[in-house]
């Protein structure tokens, strides 16, 4: 949650294992016999790239929620598919096919929807859900995505889908930003009729349920703006401008940008941009993100990040020759399953000591990134995610990209992106205005070495020009000037609504 200054007044998270195990998930999800279906329950998510299938009648009983109970025994009768797909779902290859076969080919469908027809995507599992469980299908009322599924538990109704994240579906024209017949038809028939009509991620969907009123005290004047997708929250939190490069890391790992002309391909994804209508960003996702560092963790260093970080830190740059591509699950790009090794000799091997596999998984796993992320170019490359918190695991992104690699002091730029979003959408045209100094990392010489602690400042303005500030660590003191730029004439102290002082640094504007 973020205040009138930007600032952020609180964090929270649920651990789905540990304080919800009576669903029975690991890593939040339930992984079938076939290794390939993986689904989640609805009433435990807050995940991306899953879809909610809403039993006719419901939407009345969100209007009609009772204040006295909670959310769980109300809607426990409300969905009619109980376990949904999620984002690591690889079921759906017969579906992706149909629809690239029916649609004109993999180009065409990345031509209309940005991507080619991906297994994880929406579309493909609304498909398959049809075609195997045609019954549930026809008791759907409404099909959300697991963003506009939580937005319609604030706002009491069905939400609609923004944009951004109905771009990563396989049925949205990203350029047109309506729902495209020919995937429609496709997918499944009365489709657009259970999916309403989308909307822009900065819209207003109306003001808060009575139900969070009266049971949580929210103020009765709190409005909803469409929620969207994890990637487009931290396109927003990250404040990326044309030209700036993003690495996530999480669950699943992608790179991504904001670019203005977009030129879709069969690799990688377009979505429209969650801030600005006119613009786009590109995208790049990894399934095998944090879960695989984490199996590492605890198979080379008895599951403490701590030694894992020392082995990182001890060990030389490029590993001695020896790299490792860990696909635990199938990988999206490129699409592969497995754990392969290899030598300087470039020799298949079975295994490395466990110092020489730590760096082996963070190694690669950057090394495919840089391979894309060249494609697309980039300016500045920024880093999120739980593991950019990790000095360790970025000394060595900055070392693979041979780049300066700057993060916010906020992991989770997601949620705080959708907190800026909020605070925006019902902010008028240039009432605001925000400054940010980034955490930055240089590549190594001999020794990996962290350069500098920037500054993060917030300006802020009411139609009547801005701050600009110039603040030096040692000494603490701020100056501050009405217009930006760096020579702060008549510069005079001003109000700075907050700031970590750790190294000498100075902000520019975003």
């Amino acid at each position: 949650a973020v205040d009138g200054n930007l600032s952020v007044v609180h964090q929270d998270n649920v651990q789905f294992d540990s304080e919800l195990p009576e669903f029975g998930t690991q890593g939040g999800v339930h992984i079938h016999a076939d290794s390939l279906t993986v689904t989640s329950p609805v009433l435990m998510w807050v995940k991306q790239h899953g879809s909610v299938y809403w039993r006719k009648g419901t939407n009345q009983v969100l209007r009609d929620l009772q204040p006295g109970k909670t959310l769980h025994e109300l809607l426990k009768g409300g969905f009619a598919v109980s376990d949904s797909p999620v984002w690591m779902d690889s079921s759906t290859t017969e579906q992706c096919q149909y629809l690239e076969t029916a649609v004109g080919g993999a180009q065409r469908v990345a031509d209309i929807t940005g991507s080619r027809a991906y297994e994880r995507f929406t579309g493909n599992q609304i498909a398959k859900i049809y075609k195997a469980q045609p019954e549930k299908y026809e008791d759907t009322e409404r099909i959300s995505l697991v963003s506009s599924f939580a937005a319609s538990l604030f706002l009491g109704s069905y939400a609609a889908i923004d944009y951004s994240d109905g771009s990563g579906m396989n049925l949205m024209d990203i350029f047109s930003k309506q729902w495209a017949d020919s995937c429609l038809e496709a997918t499944a028939p009365h489709l657009e009729e259970r999916l309403g009509a989308p909307v822009h991620s900065s819209a207003v969907l109306g003001l808060l349920s009575p139900y969070h009123v009266t049971r949580y005290g929210f103020p009765e004047d709190c409005k909803v703006v469409a929620f969207t997708g994890d990637n487009p929250g931290s396109l927003a939190g990250m404040r990326l401008q044309e030209g700036d490069i993003a690495v996530s890391l999480g669950t699943s790992d992608t790179v991504f940008l904001w670019i203005k002309e977009p030129r879709p391909t069969v690799e990688g994804h377009i979505f429209c941009n969650p801030v600005d209508r006119s613009s786009y960003m590109a995208l790049i996702c990894y399934k095998n993100g944090s879960l695989t560092r984490e199996r590492i963790r605890n198979k080379c260093a008895g599951g403490s990040w701590e030694v894992f970080s020392s082995v990182l830190r001890t060990t030389p740059t490029g590993n001695n020759g020896n790299i490792g591509i860990y696909f635990d699950a199938m990988e999206i790009t490129p699409s592969a399953v497995g754990v392969h090794r290899f030598d300087k000799e470039n020799t298949k091997v079975a295994g490395f000591s466990a110092q020489g596999e730590i760096r082996a998984l963070v190694e690669g796993q950057f090394l495919a990134k840089r391979v894309h992320a060249e494609k697309l170019g980039y300016k500045i490359m920024l880093a999120t995610g739980g593991a950019s918190s990790n000095k360790d695991i970025l000394q060595v992104l900055s070392d693979v990209f041979y780049a300066p690699v700057y993060t916010i002091d906020v992991a989770n730029s997601a949620c705080l992106g959708c907190g800026y979003r909020a605070l925006f959408s019902n902010a008028g045209p240039g009432e605001l205005r925000y400054w940010v100094c980034r955490l930055l990392f240089q590549p190594s010489t001999n020794t990996p070495a962290l350069n500098h602690q920037l500054i993060l400042v917030f300006g802020l303005n009411h139609n009547s020009g801005f701050s600009w500030c110039y603040c030096r660590a040692r000494t603490k003191d701020c100056a501050c000037s009405s217009s930006p730029g760096p020579e702060l004439k008549n510069a005079a102290i001003g109000t700075l609504m907050e700031i970590h002082v750790q190294s000498d640094s100075c902000c520019y504007s975003i």
